[in-house]
């Protein structure tokens, strides 16, 4: 058993306590800094640690505070910084939250052991420490995000799952989840091209929105993802920390190329609203009719019967097309990405990657993607077209999809490390991950509102998930939805026992 973490809350308590004095920023990152010191050995979810920025910071918070000598302008400070002194982690991968002080090595060797250096700060990153997040540190990752569990060579071994060490903790956000389960953190940065938020959010217990395509920003140093495929939030204990985050930080940054429809309310006032009777298709089953793992079938079929004590109507149905038929061409656009990224760092490095510096799976990945023509390419994002224009067909007779999130409980870590030398095949072939995360690949390929919420555990004490998806711009339905069984189901997220 690992200690219990300094504060047991949620972010929006901890930013609520300090401004009303009970400790100080700097007191609030030393307890955590002190905790991550004790804990992250166990669970290897910390990859970057700046401690010194991170108290810094905390002491520039403080003396902004000390200027507000009524309870009135503590509420107007927290209008505007509504995280005011809240520790953050942001995970290793990604331009979104490039900070020039903090470089990423994306879970690979290819960037050595300092990282790369960010030349410029990411407007998701300056949305965070704008809503007075204290950024302390990264999180780990698969090397290039490309897995569904987080085992990266780069790290010194695997991350661990707390709720048990011997599991993944998810992917690519495994090291977020990790540590916002156990406890590090009230909640952490991540991000989701094929699930990554809302797989290690199953496997650990937690809530995981992946917004609507373009809600949250990319840039300035991109103005998409894998081809529009990713987009970033956070994993959080409570869903009035997921709306809150999802308020203070979105919205099209100047220059990029598309934008979410606008929410149409505030997303935290949001939550106090329950939404009016829902129609919800139940997919409890694989796409093709495959069973998923039994317990997981028996979790989601208790989370139906949950959503229809609350009044909304639950019907099985299953849109009309193949996990294949959704992840195959997404699998070729992330190729492609990992090729991208990979051949702009030789380049940048004047000499090229050896197969020495990247795990098997990803360099095949970077084979694969490399040899896909500009057609071929093309070809599959029509085909992600295509599957969008499906679901919204299908959205004209459901208001919403409920399906597992994990087709099995948390896996064993080992089974999906990135040894296989063929990415198709680890990905795509009979043992490839699409068997283990058949479902939350369609809410990247359509850009649509996704959420992953605890549905029970296995018998083996590992967190379920269920997972509801929307239309694209349904961020704000989801999370009335999500807001609606927390209440009616208090305590369903937990921090992991042994946190």
């Amino acid at each position: 058993m690992m200690k219990q973490p300094w504060f047991t809350g949620d972010a929006t308590a901890l930013a609520q306590a300090i401004a009303q004095g009970e400790f100080s920023a700097v007191q609030a990152m030393e307890h955590t800094l002190a905790d991550v010191a004790v804990m992250n050995p166990a669970l290897n979810a910390v990859c970057l640690l700046r401690a010194d920025l991170g108290l810094e910071t905390a002491a520039t918070l403080d003396a902004e505070l000390s200027y507000c000598d009524t309870p009135r302008q503590r509420q107007q400070l927290m209008q505007r910084r509504p995280f005011f002194g809240v520790p953050l982690l942001i995970k290793d991968v990604g331009p979104a939250t490039a900070h020039p002080q903090f470089p990423s090595r994306m879970g690979s060797r290819v960037f050595g052991l300092q990282g790369a250096q960010w030349p410029a700060m990411g407007t998701l990153t300056q949305r965070y420490i704008d809503a007075g997040f204290v950024v302390f540190g990264r999180t780990t990752t698969p090397e290039m995000g490309i897995s569904a569990s987080t085992e990266a060579v780069a790290y010194g071994g695997p991350t661990r799952n707390p709720w048990g060490l011997a599991h993944s903790a998810g992917g690519s956000s495994g090291g977020a989840a990790a540590a916002t389960s156990a406890g590090l953190v009230t909640l952490a940065h991540a991000n989701d091209g094929a699930g990554s938020i809302r797989i290690p959010a199953s496997a650990c217990g937690l809530i995981g929105l992946k917004p609507s395509r373009g809600l949250t920003p990319c840039g300035p140093l991109a103005g998409e993802s894998w081809g529009g495929l990713a987009i970033d939030h956070v994993l959080t204990r409570s869903v009035r920390d997921c709306a809150a985050v999802l308020q203070a930080t979105m919205g099209a940054d100047p220059g990029a190329p598309y934008c979410a429809p606008a929410q149409p309310i505030n997303t935290v006032d949001a939550l106090a609203v329950p939404p009016s009777p829902l129609r919800i298709a139940l997919c409890n089953r694989f796409f093709e009719g495959d069973a998923v793992h039994p317990e997981v079938a028996q979790a989601v079929a208790n989370f139906a019967l949950q959503l229809q004590a609350l009044g909304h109507e639950v019907e099985e149905a299953s849109p009309d097309f193949s996990t294949l038929d959704v992840v195959r061409p997404m699998m070729q656009v992330v190729a492609t990405g990992i090729a991208m990224s990979l051949q702009a760092t030789a380049a940048a490095r004047g000499r090229p990657i050896s197969p020495d510096e990247l795990e098997p799976a990803v360099w095949d990945a970077l084979r694969v993607g490399s040899a896909i023509s500009g057609t071929d390419y093309l070809q599959a994002v029509n085909a992600l077209h295509t599957l969008g224009r499906q679901m919204a067909a299908f959205h004209t007779r459901f208001d919403l999809l409920l399906t597992p999130t994990l087709a099995e409980p948390p896996a064993a870590l080992g089974r999906f490390a990135m040894g296989n030398p063929d990415f198709m095949d680890y990905r795509l072939g009979p043992q490839g991950l699409w068997r283990y995360s058949p479902f939350t690949p369609l809410a990247n390929a359509t850009g649509a509102a996704s959420i992953s919420l605890p549905a029970g555990l296995s018998t083996k004490g590992l967190p379920i998930g269920a997972m509801l998806s929307g239309q694209l711009g349904d961020d704000t339905l989801l999370l009335r939805m999500a807001a609606q069984w927390e209440a009616a189901h208090p305590g369903s997220v937990p921090l992991a026992p042994c946190g």
